[in-house]
């Protein structure tokens, strides 16, 4: 949906308008939670916005049947998200997310109005371990179907020589650069060719 915005036309009529609708609100509420963010890290509040954060936006719809046996499979199995926040909207009557912490899993039951958001793993490449992205799935069930609606805040594949690397100004000399410098193009392919094996992409990076 950004930075360069589908066709209208090549949205299916029955949700192109509250799509292009859910999409703007979506920049406008990630840039807020952008300026919140920046400020958290003791930077100007339009820092992460200035360096790219909201540049970009894919939007993704989910869509999970009912499982006859949802013990012998996955919905979709533990990942962190390649971009710096996503923004999920969950549908009100089936759970399955769940978030690891402390090898254990929670679940993220959904609730009405709400949107869950997650820290990325590029939040987490540049502000060197300040903000962690956390690892999450989300369980098949009888019950169904689930929807949800993931919002990644990322230019994704796109071609682009934007390098992102540690923030400078969080640095210093008893914290130094834990990552290498990269492209969000970069990162994806190597996130994409190393599909969800349960080990972090970030990982990778590291100096």
């Amino acid at each position: 949906m950004a930075p360069h915005p589908p066709n209208p036309q090549d949205l299916p009529l029955v949700c192109r308008d509250i799509l292009l609708e859910y999409s703007n609100q979506i920049m406008k509420l990630g840039i807020l939670l952008f300026e919140l963010l920046s400020e958290a890290l003791g930077l100007d509040p339009n820092y992460l916005s200035n360096i790219g954060c909201a540049e970009g936006l894919f939007v993704l719809g989910h869509y999970y049947p009912p499982c006859p046996q949802p013990e012998l499979t996955m919905g979709t199995t533990k990942h962190s998200d390649n971009d710096f926040i996503t923004l999920l909207l969950q549908d009100d009557l089936n759970g399955g997310l769940q978030v690891l912490k402390d090898n254990k899993w929670f679940d993220v039951p959904p609730v009405s109005g709400a949107l869950v958001i997650n820290i990325g793993d590029i939040l987490q490449l540049i502000t060197n371990d300040k903000f962690k992205s956390n690892e999450h799935r989300v369980l098949a069930s009888k019950n169904g179907p689930r929807i949800s609606v993931a919002s990644f805040f990322s230019t994704n594949m796109l071609p682009t020589s934007k390098v992102f690397g540690p923030i400078k100004e969080l640095l210093s000399e008893n914290n130094s650069p834990k990552y290498k410098e990269i492209t969000l193009r970069d990162y994806n392919i190597f996130s994409f060719n190393k599909g969800l094996d349960g080990i972090k992409a970030l990982d990778h990076f590291k100096l």
